[in-house]
C-alpha cells in the first residue's frame, strides 16, 4: 500500500454535525476500499484564497492514510459527486525521503489531536 494525504474542503454554511458526518463519511469511503487512516487533522473554517463558488471561507480537514490506487481512484470519485466539498487534492509519496516527510507530518497531526482531545476533555469535566 502507498502512503497519502488527502486534503478536502468542505461548504462553510454546513453545520457542525454535518460537517462532522461529511468528515466521517470520507473516512469510511478510505477505509471500505481497503485504505487504513493513520491521522487526520480538522483544521477548521479559514479564509480562502479566492472565492470559489461564491465562499469566501471553507472548512479544512487533512487525513493522512495508506491504501491502494483503486482506494484513492473511489475516494476522488466521491469528493467530486459530493456537492458539500468544494475543493479536494490528493498526495501520493513514493520515495524513501517523502514517506520519511509523511511520518514526520503523521506524528504532528497526531500530536495536535491528542492536545486538542486532551483540552476538550478538560473542558467537559469543567
Amino acid at each position: 500500500m502507498r502512503h497519502y494525504e488527502t486534503l478536502f474542503v468542505l461548504k462553510p454554511t454546513l453545520t457542525e454535525e454535518e460537517s462532522k458526518a461529511k468528515f466521517e463519511f470520507i473516512k469510511d469511503v478510505i477505509q471500505n476500499n481497503g485504505g487504513e487512516i493513520v491521522a487526520t487533522e480538522d483544521i477548521g473554517v479559514r479564509k480562502l484564497a479566492y472565492p470559489i463558488d461564491k465562499f469566501e471561507r471553507g472548512h479544512y480537514y487533512i487525513i493522512y492514510f495508506k491504501a491502494p490506487a483503486q482506494a484513492v481512484r473511489e475516494l476522488e470519485r466521491i469528493y467530486r459527486i459530493t456537492e458539500d466539498v468544494i475543493r479536494f487534492l490528493t498526495i501520493k509519496y513514493e520515495t524513501k525521503k517523502d514517506i520519511q516527510a509523511w511520518e514526520k507530518m503523521v506524528e504532528r497531526a497526531k500530536k495536535l489531536s491528542g492536545q486538542s482531545e486532551a483540552s476538550q476533555a478538560k473542558a467537559q469535566e469543567s
